[in-house]
């Protein structure tokens, strides 16, 4: 067998499964692809900006043509909109591009990796992959404890992972928690600020002061959720120039395709698209909260674009729900077989994945 001759702990790497996609849905259920609301990967329902669709529009005339290898003018826009200079700037295929970069960087055999139990389960499928020790950290409340995760630095961690707002959970960590945490981090550790809802909450954190002291930090963000973009692939990452330079030297030439940067430059200065967005979002939270709520539905309050509500056999809710045309995320994969992951919606998709919830609920209540 050909296994024998690969990485063991390759072989041993339990693949992530992304949220159910729309057609093999149809496909495989016998529905129209139409009528069937997918509520599991934390979309935006507007869909792209209406700018960079037509930027992507124009881009193609010139698909037969290499692109631009550094990002020159996307770097230059995401440089200029923060107040910092193109070599802080990383673009990646979407920002799990990113955390590959730096897993090849800084991780080997001897390295560790530090990141909370219930966080973005990439994080782990990484340091497995790069034969790195992932050291899991409890959060209580579905809080990143980063108190727990400065005491369980050592000589060998060389990365921490803080996904804030976090996914699956959708909590945050406050300003004073994240300045107490970053006092207490020696140099040789490279802190990730995962921040790919970050224009969500009305209010965030400010870690990018860290990448402007000339920190070893890396802010990740991305185009895939406020703008609209997730099918491109395109992320990015804020660094202090060392960091940054290490990063461009792991990167692939050509990594992101000049349809996806077209789209991606446009979609940064349409404004407008993210407030109607955020507006969007505001409103489907508020919705579900309080329908939850009513039911005496147990749910943890989310700065995100999603909640994760306890349901009892996520895996099953999940299956029953799909079968009716409406997919949501089970959460087994995070430890969390109880629960499920809902993205918020338009208002019609959000009533319909209400109704499916309520009628499924209800049949395993009379059975």
């Amino acid at each position: 067998m050909i296994e024998q001759f690969a990485n063991r702990f390759v072989c041993d790497l339990v693949a992530y499964e992304p949220g159910k996609p729309i057609d093999e849905t149809a496909r495989e259920l016998g529905l129209d692809p139409s009528r069937i609301v997918k509520v599991a990967s934390n979309e935006n329902p507007l869909g792209p900006s209406p700018l960079a669709k037509e930027a992507m529009r124009k881009a193609i005339e010139e698909a037969h043509i290499y692109p631009d290898g550094g990002g020159y003018r996307l770097r230059s826009a995401i440089a200029d909109s923060f107040g910092m200079d193109l070599s802080n700037v990383v673009i990646g295929n979407g920002s799990n591009e990113i955390i590959e970069l730096l897993c090849h960087t800084f991780l080997n055999r001897e390295a560790e990796l530090i990141a909370a139990e219930h966080a973005f389960v990439v994080y782990k499928l990484m340091a497995t992959l790069f034969g790195a020790k992932y050291v899991e950290i409890p959060d209580p409340g579905f809080i990143h404890d980063l108190d727990a995760m400065a005491a369980a630095i050592n000589s060998n961690t060389r990365l921490v992972f803080i996904a804030n707002p976090n996914n699956p959970t959708g909590t945050m960590v406050d300003q004073d928690t994240i300045d107490r945490f970053m006092a207490k981090v020696p140099d040789h550790v490279i802190v990730v600020f995962d921040e790919a809802y970050h224009e969500f909450p009305d209010s965030a954190p400010d870690t990018l002061k860290y990448v402007r002291e000339g920190r070893n930090v890396c802010v990740l963000r991305t185009f895939s959720k406020i703008h609209g973009l997730a099918a491109l692939r395109v992320g990015y990452g804020l660094a202090s120039k060392s960091v940054a330079d290490l990063l461009q030297k792991a990167r692939q030439p050509f990594n992101v395709n000049s349809i996806a940067q077209a789209g991606a430059l446009a979609a940064l200065a349409d404004t407008a698209h993210i407030e109607k967005t955020r507006a969007v979002n505001r409103a489907g939270m508020a919705f579900y909260e309080k329908e939850f709520a009513t039911r005496g539905l147990e749910f943890v309050p989310s700065f995100a674009n999603f909640l994760l509500v306890k349901t009892g056999d996520g895996d099953r809710v999940f299956r029953d729900m799909l079968k009716q045309g409406v997919i949501v995320r089970a959460m087994s994969s995070y430890k969390l077989p109880d629960w499920i992951r809902i993205s918020i919606g338009t208002e019609e998709q959000n009533l319909r994945c209400l109704e499916v919830l309520d009628s499924v609920l209800a049949a395993t209540a009379v059975a």
